[in-house]
């Protein structure tokens, strides 16, 4: 099959996909480059159609007769990138529930993430350093935003990610884990800390940090030492520092 027509109603549809509303109506969302594709085809995420760079095309034998041939200006209407990929991709969304976590060592809740790079970026460190879920609490932003999808660079399918809004849900699932706050004004040093398992470390949005009501219902808190002179760290970053030394050291 071949589309070559930015006005063609399936190219039309795939870029809606570019906003919430749709994916959320749909269950679908946008998957751009060989990279994302290529990830999400080996975890098992279902692909429905893949807009493909006709000179490309040889590079996705694998998707069969899913591929559709295209050229680089459909490409531009249905990406959200400066420059076009060679591929954009149209996938099914993958919902996991608490059922999907039970058992789970070793999770990591967010609340209210608003920053999409952010967002990527800790799916994939929490992936590398051996978190068994992710836990999204209160108001954070879609996992299938086209810049979180690429911010995670093939990772987001690679460990369960549960959304809960509710405080009692929370405190029910997690009530016999240890709940680490992470707080710049913590009396305990990252370097000196210590925990058991399972546990659930807890993180704030850059600009307001954890809630009083997730400080509360910690067990523990902790901080990252660090100079004096800088007041913090992005919070991808300091994700990766703590995540490393609770869950590999």
């Amino acid at each position: 099959m071949e589309i070559t027509a930015v006005n063609n109603n399936l190219v039309k549809e795939t870029a809606k996909l570019q906003q919430r509303k749709y994916r959320d109506n749909t269950g679908k969302f946008l998957l751009e480059g060989f990279k994302a594709i290529d990830e999400a085809f080996r975890a098992g995420i279902d692909i429905e159609t893949v807009f493909v760079l006709k000179e490309k095309a040889g590079n996705y034998g694998f998707l069969k007769d899913k591929i559709i041939l295209t050229n680089e200006a459909v490409l531009k209407k249905i990406s959200t990138t400066d420059t076009a990929p060679e591929a954009v991709g149209i996938a099914f969304q993958r919902h996991y529930g608490i059922k999907d976590i039970e058992g789970a060592q070793k999770v990591v809740l967010l609340e209210n993430i608003r920053d999409l790079g952010n967002l990527g970026t800790i799916l994939r460190t929490a992936a590398a350093f051996g978190a068994d879920a992710i836990v999204l609490y209160g108001e954070c932003v879609d996992i299938y935003n086209p810049k979180c999808v690429r911010s995670s660079v093939g990772n987001l399918w690679k460990l369960p990610v549960v959304h809960i809004t509710d405080f009692v849900q929370l405190k029910d699932v997690f009530k016999s884990y240890k709940r680490i706050a992470t707080l710049p004004r913590a009396k305990k040093l990252l370097k000196d800390f210590e925990t058991d398992f399972p546990v659930v470390v807890m993180f704030g949005s850059e600009a307001d940090g954890l809630s009083p009501e997730l400080i509360d219902f910690s067990t523990d808190e902790v901080k990252i030492e660090m100079s004096p002179d800088v007041e913090s760290l992005n919070l991808s970053v300091s994700c990766a520092v703590v995540l490393y030394k609770i869950f590999i050291v």
